[in-house]
């Protein structure tokens, strides 16, 4: 099933509790759920406004990996490094796919953002105990002004349909390479990447960790649109044209982060930042140098959004 337009502009809740939790959803601010078909009446009834889903509906919607972060030992050390679980990829990769999350408790207000962030059709099975925070996540993102900018893309990833191909595009989202997903080559990006090539051969593809390691020193960090620093657990998307930017920054880590640096191609003038949890936030020490601009910013949690106009 296609979700009308009104549920497709934000992800949706999959609320299998029964109808007579109706006044705890509308107390955390929720008037729109998908719902057990057997069980739509009643929520209509209760004056909700819901979208029947069968089980045959969300068998065939593709399976989300739960949002945020779990440490694993790294094989040649004893040290432990962050291991983001996140879907960005997944959303670029099949931008007009339909998905489904089981959330688990605690990540509900990361997955609903995540989802937005790349426009998806995600609905998502979340625990009771998120009902409140996943509330106020929907009514921070209702408060995001629209904006229609295109996406910002320095790689093109040439998409054969094939595993490893997936996996390389997991392990460049995870390094903030910025790409898009095509079916040949574009010559409107600085590198083109294609498994198979001269210059990426299948054989490196089987260690991807070492190929987008190997695609980001091809790509130079000189000519990476976006760079951040003081964390390793923020994913971020950027889309913007000649006069305008936006940035979207998701914090997989689960506790908040201070200081976040950004570094952006092109002269940006100092613009409006917004958090979860915080409001309104300043942009700090931004300036603008050798065609570059950078700035901070303060306390982040599971996500925000930069809005910049082009420095005159």
């Amino acid at each position: 099933m296609i979700l009308p337009l009104f549920l497709a502009t934000l992800p949706s809740l999959y609320w299998a509790q029964p109808v007579e939790t109706a006044a705890l959803v509308r107390q955390a601010g929720v008037e729109r759920l998908c719902v057990p078909a057997e069980t739509a009446a009643a929520w209509r009834a209760a004056g909700f406004a819901v979208v029947p889903l069968s089980a045959k509906d969300r068998s065939e919607r593709t399976r989300l990996q739960p949002p945020g972060l779990r440490s694993r030992a790294e094989v040649a050390s004893a040290s432990l490094r962050p291991w983001v679980f996140a879907n960005g990829w997944r959303f670029l990769r099949r931008p007009d796919g339909r998905y489904w999350g089981d959330v688990p408790a605690g990540r509900a207000a990361l997955a609903a953002a995540e989802a937005f962030v790349y426009g998806a059709d995600a609905v998502l099975a979340i625990d009771p105990a998120d009902l409140e925070p996943v509330g106020r996540m929907l009514a921070f993102l209702s408060s995001v002004p629209d904006s229609s900018l295109p996406a910002k893309a320095d790689i093109a990833v040439v998409d054969d349909g094939s595993p490893p191909v997936a996996e390389v595009l997991n392990l460049m989202a995870r390094r903030n390479l910025l790409f898009e997903v095509v079916q040949r080559e574009s010559p409107d990006v600085a590198l083109n990447v294609r498994i198979g090539s001269k210059e990426f051969p299948r054989s490196a593809a089987q260690d991807p960790e070492a190929f987008a390691l190997s695609v980001r020193r091809r790509l130079t960090d000189e000519k990476r649109s976006l760079r951040l620093y003081g964390s390793e657990v923020v994913l971020a998307r950027l889309t913007r044209d000649a006069g305008h930017a936006r940035l979207h920054l998701l914090n997989y880590g689960g506790r908040m982060i201070d200081g976040l640096r950004v570094r952006l191609t092109g002269s940006w003038a100092a613009g409006e930042a917004r958090a979860f949890g915080e409001g309104r936030m300043a942009v700090e020490d931004l300036f603008a140098t050798d065609g570059t601009t950078e700035f901070s910013l303060g306390l982040l949690g599971p996500y925000a959004v930069v809005d910049l106009t082009a420095a005159r």
